[in-house]
This record gives C-alpha cells, structure tokens and sequence, in this order.
C-alpha cells in the first residue's frame, strides 16, 4: 500500500508542477513583468515611463532636454486633471455641453482621422473618471500616445480641447456621462465599444464594422467584406499595422499581461501606437468576460465536467488497487 502511494504521490507531483508550475512560467517568460496600477488613472505611469526614458538616456550619456520637458508636461497635465477631477461637475451643464461631442460620436459608424468614433452611450461606466477628464483636456496625452504627434493637437480628436476649454466645462460633461446611464452593458458591448473598432474578433463574428450582419444575398456578402477591407486599410494607416484579431488572445496571453497591457499599452511595449483605453476594473473584467466567452467558448462545459472526470480516476484508482490486492493475495 505504502509503495502505491507513493507512486501516486510521485504522479500528482509532477502533473500540478506541469499545470501549476510550467505554463505560468512560460508566460512570465514571454513578456517582462510589469507593475500595474488597479486602473487607476492619475499619470502616475506616465510620469514613471518618462523618468525612466530620462534615466536611460543620461546612462546612454545623450541628450535629455526633450525628454525632460516632456516630463515636466505630462506632470503638469496630470496636475491639471487632479484639479478638475476636484471640482463639482454640474450635469445638467455637462449634457448641454456634450452636444459639441454629438458632431463625431453619433453612432453614424463614419470612420474619422483613422477610426470610427465610439459611441458615449455608456462611457460614463465604461470608462474612468480621470481619463475621461483628461482626454477632453488632450487625447493624446490622455492616451500616452503622444509620442506619435510632434503637436498633441494633430489627434484626430484633438480639436474637442479647442471648444471645451474651461475646467468647469470638462468636469460638467464628465458629470453628465456618469450620470447618465443607458441600461446595463452587456460583456460584448464593453468589448465592441472599448476594442471593436480597431480589433476584430471572427469567433465572435465581429469586425471593426460591428457584428456581422445576416445577408441575403452573395452580392450583399461580398458588398460587406469590400467595406470591412476598406475599413481595415483606414485603421491600418492610422496605426501603422492593422492590430490583430483577439479571437484567441485570452488564450494566448497571461492574466497579468493582458490587464497591464490595456491598462497601458505602453508599459508592454513600448512605442506601441495602441492608446490606452481608460477601462475601469470592472469594465476590463466585461471584455475579458467576453473575450473568454469566444477564446475559450468550451470552458463552462470542462469545468463542469471536470469534477466528474476526478471522481472517475478516484473510484478507478480504488478498483485497481482492490483488483491487486486480491491478485496479490494468492501469492503471499
């Protein structure tokens, strides 16, 4: 009995060191580890990336005046929206204000400077207080891609700071988006608002278009791809590289890596021109609810089977040590 439970011992062993130890391992081999913030949304990460750039470039022992003027602007731009998340949003101002918005965000599905443009219907509990304040103030350094425009102003959105210009005008609106509340978001809409219009995902039958629609015809199929195609090359040229389907990414890529990733594309790789999205944790826990839902549709239907499967090799394992054992009986 002593030598069979030990064997077994032996087994359990090095199959939970395979499952548990291994594939985490690998993982964290894939990509640095990287510290996140909780979705918190206050240039905390920002400013750390920028000092670190300033550190690099004085070990490098080059140049660093550009790199710390654009620390002392990402400081006072965070400044500026820790003093407007302070103040009182009136929301009822906000929502007369928000009209400016409507000009882009109206659902028309019209691509505009690269993207289609999303729509607010619930970006006041999708997305974080902070960042929203901080990208009407200036999108692109909202989304810490400003790396990519020599004028912060040249973001296809960045003429929204040229007509809400007064702090009270930004916290009225960011009011007004929280209040306002459009039922509850379902896992798939928190992934096509946050994620769809530049990553399709074919598992879930969606393209930067939106869901695929039902056709009647093939002329009505093929009419559909020519526009995903188009679409495609508009986000292509915007992003440098189409950004590629997230079919299997829940699959494909750690826990960490994926909340550190959306919560900052920039800490995972650096240069990258995705910006970020300013979910909060509830709304990143919807898109990765949904992207599991279509990476890893059979989960649900293991899990409940799993519990099953253990109670087979438990009862197995008892018959076959009862099986030796009478067998063993005759020869002792």
């Amino acid at each position: 009995m002593n030598k069979e439970l030990k064997i077994l011992g032996i087994v359990v062993f090095f199959t939970l060191v395979t499952y548990i130890g291994v594939e985490p391992y690998a993982h964290s081999q894939m990509h640095k580890h990287v510290e996140g913030h909780n979705f918190v949304y206050d240039g905390t990460a920002d400013i750390e990336e920028a000092k670190e750039k300033i550190a690099k470039l004085k070990e490098e022992k080059s140049d660093t005046t550009k790199a710390e003027a654009k620390l002392k602007e990402k400081e006072a731009f965070w400044a500026s929206v820790k003093k407007i998340a302070a103040l009182k949003g009136d929301a009822k101002a906000g929502e007369a204000t928000f009209q400016t918005c409507l000009g882009c965000h109206n659902g028309s599905g019209v691509n505009m400077g690269g993207v289609i443009p999303p729509s607010l219907d619930h970006a006041g509990t999708l997305y974080d207080k902070n960042y929203l304040i901080a990208l009407i103030k200036n999108p692109a350094m909202a989304s810490n891609v400003d790396h990519k425009y020599k004028n912060t102003a040249l973001h296809p959105m960045g003429s929204i700071s040229s007509m809400i210009t007064k702090d009270q005008d930004v916290a009225n609106v960011v009011a007004y988006l929280k209040e306002k509340k459009v039922g509850e978001e379902s896992a798939q809409q928190a992934f096509i608002d946050a994620c769809s219009r530049c990553h399709a995902n074919r598992y879930g039958k969606l393209t930067q278009l939106g869901v695929i629609p039902k056709f009647k015809t093939k002329e009505d199929e093929l009419s559909y791809k020519l526009k995903v195609a188009q679409e495609q090359d508009k986000v292509k040229k915007y992003m440098g590289k189409l950004p590629p389907d997230l079919s299997e990414i829940i699959r494909a890529r750690s826990e960490e890596y994926l909340e550190t990733f959306v919560e900052n594309p920039q800490s995972q790789l650096p240069g990258t021109s995705m910006p970020r999205t300013g979910l909060t944790k509830d709304s990143f826990e919807k898109v990765t609810e949904y992207l599991a839902s279509t990476g890893d549709a059979k989960k649900p239907n293991r899990d409940a089977l799993g519990w099953k499967v253990l109670l087979y090799f438990v009862g197995f394992s008892i018959l076959a040590y009862l099986w030796k054992k009478q067998v063993w009986s005759k020869l002792h």
